[in-house]
């Protein structure tokens, strides 16, 4: 044992929420803790998603956001809730509510994403589209009672979202190509822009790269801090008999440390927070107010969220429009 170590409680099969009946048992051991939760740290760890799922939605409501990513924050809060359940009780309803509010709220993103700025026509196809796909994945989902296809089909969805509003982010907000937009204009009208257009131009410029700059590390780190939740839940997932061998040396309350499901919790919590908040900033962007709010982000190990302005920025003056460093 480390110092101040206790040894586990032997794992029971006859917990309050006996018999298990998912298709999915994790590599913590069974009620050890207490009689009332199944995994006692793979449960508690989703109070974080839910925290974070509150912290977006009144980040929303504050500040008019766009009400589609209050709704996402919504399932946020549904997937942290439903992944509280299915790890609290290991049935396999619980199970399903974990896993297909991951898909439902990455299907909502996925119109989110792709509907923006189309005709009502287009944004109806697609949401019917989104539906039909969730209801597709839901009933085959059951069928086949196969978690590597909810995996997969989580992975594609979210892969097919994330670039696509890369790709919108860049030919949108780049000013190389909102230059090609200007000169196009210009030709098109045979008319020059004036001194004080050109030089709104280039704050434009300066102000729309720094917040590019500031995109990337966001997605970045989010994307990172998400892949590694991944990376740590996968080696727990391959070497759960030496995890468990290792917690016993160590004992409690140190082994946790070594709960590799939980810190996935926790990891892709935080990722996709993050992603969900640039997707709000970029939204804004997208919408041409840069200069009315900006993204508040401390430091590295803090929460960011989008804000907006006390006073926003008049055309002409110089500012990143990018980071605050704010401290509430």
């Amino acid at each position: 044992m480390w110092p101040l170590g206790i040894a586990y409680p032997p794992a029971r099969e006859d917990g309050y929420w006996a018999p298990i009946t998912s298709t999915l048992d994790w590599c913590e051991e069974n009620y050890y803790a207490t009689h009332y939760l199944a995994e006692i740290v793979n449960t508690l760890t989703n109070i974080w998603f839910m925290y974070l799922a509150f912290k977006g939605m009144f980040n929303c409501r504050r500040n008019g956001h766009d009400q589609v990513f209050f709704v996402a924050y919504l399932g946020y809060l549904v997937v942290g809730s439903g992944s509280f359940a299915f790890h609290a009780t290991l049935k396999y309803p619980m199970q399903l509510v974990d896993e297909l509010s991951m898909i439902y709220t990455t299907c909502l993103m996925f119109w989110a994403t792709f509907a923006y700025n189309r005709t009502q026509a287009v944004q109806v196809s697609l949401g019917i589209a989104s539906v039909s796909l969730s209801i597709f994945i839901t009933g085959y989902y059951h069928y086949l009672q196969d978690p590597t296809f909810h995996q997969n089909a989580y992975a594609i969805l979210t892969a097919f979202v994330l670039f696509r509003s890369i790709y919108v982010m860049e030919v949108n907000i780049r000013p190389y190509y909102r230059n090609r937009r200007v000169e196009r204009e210009k030709a098109q009208s045979g008319r020059s822009l004036t001194a004080a257009e050109q030089s709104e131009e280039k704050r434009k410029d300066r102000r729309d790269s720094e917040i590019l700059t500031t995109m990337w590390i966001l997605i970045g780190y989010g994307l990172s801090i998400f892949l590694g939740g991944f990376g740590i839940w996968t080696l727990d997932n391959v070497y759960c008999s030496t995890l468990r061998v290792w917690r016993h040396e160590i004992g409690l309350p140190w082994g946790i440390v070594l709960e590799g499901h939980g810190w996935w919790h926790i990891m892709t919590g935080y990722g996709a927070y993050c992603y969900i908040q640039w997707g709000i900033w970029l939204r804004h962007c997208l919408n041409g107010r840069q200069d009315e709010f900006e993204m508040v982000w401390p430091g590295w190990f803090s929460i960011p969220y989008v804000e907006k302005r006390v006073a926003p920025v008049a055309n002409g003056s110089v500012t990143n429009g990018s980071v605050s460093k704010k401290t509430s």
